[in-house]
This record gives C-alpha cells, sequence and structure tokens, in this order.
C-alpha cells in the first residue's frame, strides 16, 4: 500500500504505507543535509558580499545562516506539493498529517525545530521512539500529528 501521489493530505490506515518508513527516513536525512550544505554555500557567498555593501553588518547572519537555509529548503519543499523534501522524493516517502489537512509552511518549519531541540537533548529516545510508536512515527511527529508515509 503506497500513497496516491495526487492525494497526499490523509495519512493512510494501512500498516504497509509505514513499513520500512524509518531506515527511509534515516538516507533521506542524510541526502536532505547534503543539499542544504551545498545550498549553504553560495547563501555564504552572498552573506559575504551583502557583509561588504553593509561595511560588515551583513555577516552577523553568518552564525545562522546554516539554520537559516535549511528552514527556507525544509519548508518550501515539505509544503509544496509532493509534501517532501528531494531526499525524502528520492527514498519514496512523504509527510502527511493526521487530521488530513495539507501540511503548511509553519508546520513544516516547527517539524525542523522540534527535531534539533529533541534531538540535541534526547537523541536515543527520538530514534528509539519509532520502533515502538504507531506508524514508526517519532517523537516530534507525535507533538505536530504527522507521519511519514510510504509513496511507492
Amino acid at each position: 500500500m503506497s500513497l496516491d501521489s495526487n492525494n497526499l493530505t490523509a495519512a493512510p490506515d494501512d500498516w504497509r504505507a509505514y513499513s520500512g518508513v524509518l531506515s527511509r527516513r534515516v538516507f533521506a536525512f542524510i541526502l536532505d543535509y547534503i543539499i542544504v550544505a551545498l545550498l549553504w554555500i553560495p547563501a555564504a557567498v552572498i552573506v559575504f558580499f551583502l557583509g561588504i555593501i553593509t561595511l560588515g553588518l551583513g555577516w552577523l547572519l553568518y552564525p545562522i545562516l546554516f539554520f537559516v537555509v535549511a528552514a527556507l529548503y525544509f519548508g518550501m519543499s515539505l509544503a509544496g506539493p509532493a509534501q517532501a523534501t528531494p531526499g525524502m522524493r528520492a527514498m519514496g516517502i512523504a509527510m502527511v498529517r493526521l487530521d488530513g489537512r495539507k501540511l503548511d509552511f509553519v508546520t513544516a518549519i516547527a517539524h525542523l525545530a522540534l527535531f534539533w531541540i529533541l534531538n540535541s537533548v534526547l537523541t536515543p529516545l527520538i530514534l528509539l521512539a519509532g520502533l515502538f510508536i504507531e506508524r514508526s512515527r517519532l517523537v516530534h511527529d507525535l507533538l505536530l500529528g504527522t507521519a511519514i508515509a510510504r509513496t511507492t
């Protein structure tokens, strides 16, 4: 059972839609952060020239630049029509909300922020939770009412 690429808003009830999701999530995470790192390079160059134009003031963006690039990347791709980042699409998974609504930009950013915050405090528990919680959901998925389901 997989999600129909035209109907990504409702979380399926069939257990097969969540089979193997955790391992796919790990590989999607790796791919996505490689892409974010590659996107950070041109953003750093832009901030460099912005710093020259603003007499050094723009260089204050460097400490938060990676987070801004990652937030825009995840927010725009998860809130898009595929409801998945390029890494997630490559692994055949997408994010769905349990209430059936389409994932919006703010929820996508909140998902990323909760992942970073919870991962900095409870790293092993976050990953272990997926082994025991229905639909292989992680802690930040539970808090936001989302799930990751297979598209292929």
